[in-house]
């Protein structure tokens, strides 16, 4: 019983991500699951699951990590211009 729920949940992950482009923390925050939980199901669980969609998973992650630095900075300009 419990598998079944890990694998859903693996793949309801999964498709969320390549569905919204999200983030690990964004997916995290909105299937109440850690950042770690995450992780583990898109790149352990899901390749076992639905190999075709841990690789649309990990394309996504991948552009999300080359994008990062983006973001960050985004978000530390956004911080100062709120200060002022």
């Amino acid at each position: 019983m419990l598998r079944e729920d890990i694998e859903k949940r693996a793949l309801e992950i999964g498709h969320y991500i390549v569905a919204k482009g999200a983030t690990v923390r964004q997916t995290a925050s909105v299937f109440r699951v850690s950042k770690s939980t995450v992780h583990k199901d898109v790149t352990e669980r899901l390749p076992d699951i639905d190999h075709s969609l841990a690789e649309d998973v990990r394309r996504v992650l991948n552009i999300n990590k080359a994008e990062r630095h983006i973001r960050g900075g985004m978000a530390t300009k956004e911080k100062y211009l709120h200060e002022k």
